[in-house]
């Protein structure tokens, strides 16, 4: 493990594991460094590793011919990266870039496929996450295209903090324009809205977040309907 490095059962699914499926994967889980920007896989690119963050946070985007993208999902310490793994899919038209770097756990994808397909407790965890996931997908689909984009920043800015520790985030108003899909002079209306109410102070590529129960009032209803979800089909490890 390296220096610095949080321990497996930091993340969410790892400590939800039975703690016989989890010994058995121990010893096969790599932890690695997630750089900003990094992609863990490609559009119909090949995916040989499933990745369990910790402390980092990848956005799965779709991105079309023109080679403009938007974000149709957020993952953290609550999940997994590389669901089609197990699903038998073995690729998807999405792709997986770090948008915060910290770090992960890397489980080849066909060790994970076999724990998948022995059934039990593990194959239902991993199923009720997808279910998670994909509720996630639906709300943010939906969120973008009836809500505004300060209620889409909001609901951003209130999902990433969820899947890591601490109230800041690194992220440019670009990158954050990128994975909505809009651009930029929107998210820096938008933000520049949130710090005059005071709720959150943006900074040299840094958002901190100064009123998170100012930032959940001012949301819309998609980010409170994705909660519930992970929380019901996710619960938290005691």
């Amino acid at each position: 493990m390296a220096i610095g490095m949080l321990g497996p059962r930091e993340n969410r699914l790892l400590a939800s594991l039975p703690s016989p499926a989890y010994e058995e994967m121990l010893p096969a889980l790599e932890g690695v460094p997630l750089t900003l920007g990094l992609a863990l896989y490609e559009s119909g690119g090949p995916q040989r590793y499933v990745y369990f963050p910790t402390s980092s946070i990848v956005s799965l985007l779709y991105v079309l011919e023109s080679g403009a993208s938007a974000e149709i999902a957020v993952t953290g310490n609550e999940g997994l990266i590389g669901i089609s793994l197990f699903m038998g899919g073995e690729t998807t038209p999405n792709r997986a870039v770090v948008q915060s770097a910290g770090h992960a756990y890397r489980l080849r994808g066909s060790l994970l496929k076999k724990l998948f397909e022995q059934g039990g407790e593990p194959q239902h965890l991993m199923l009720r996450y997808t279910q998670a996931l994909i509720t996630q997908m639906t709300q943010t689909a939906v969120c973008n295209r009836h809500h505004t984009l300060d209620q889409q920043l909001c609901r951003w800015l209130l999902l990433s903090l969820d899947r890591r520790t601490g109230n800041e985030l690194a992220m440019t108003q670009q990158l954050i324009a990128d994975m909505l899909g809009v651009r930029r002079e929107g998210v820096t209306q938008a933000a520049g809205e949130l710090e005059s109410e005071g709720l959150i102070q943006y900074s040299r590529g840094r958002i901190s977040v100064v009123d998170r129960p100012g930032l959940e009032r001012r949301v819309c209803e998609c980010y409170a309907v994705v909660r519930r979800e992970y929380d019901r089909l996710l619960p938290r490890p005691s």
